[in-house]
């Protein structure tokens, strides 16, 4: 049986959570930081999960993950 290709793309971007759920780190946080609110820059610190059907298209993408 062939092995299943691993798209690193999406591995690199891409952690599961203890609960089993994708998550991801969120844009707009690497420069031009000075005309962004501090408020703006405190939520995109946070990590965020990847919703229900964008879970299945990425789990095709890292098998095993």
């Amino acid at each position: 049986m062939l092995k299943i290709k691993t798209i690193h793309a999406i591995k690199k971007r891409i952690k599961k959570n203890s609960s089993g759920k994708l998550k991801f780190k969120r844009a707009n946080l690497r420069h031009i930081l000075t005309k962004k609110k501090k408020k703006k820059k405190r939520h995109l610190r946070k990590k965020k999960i990847v919703n229900k059907i964008n879970t299945k298209i990425l789990i095709k993408g890292i098998p095993y993950l």
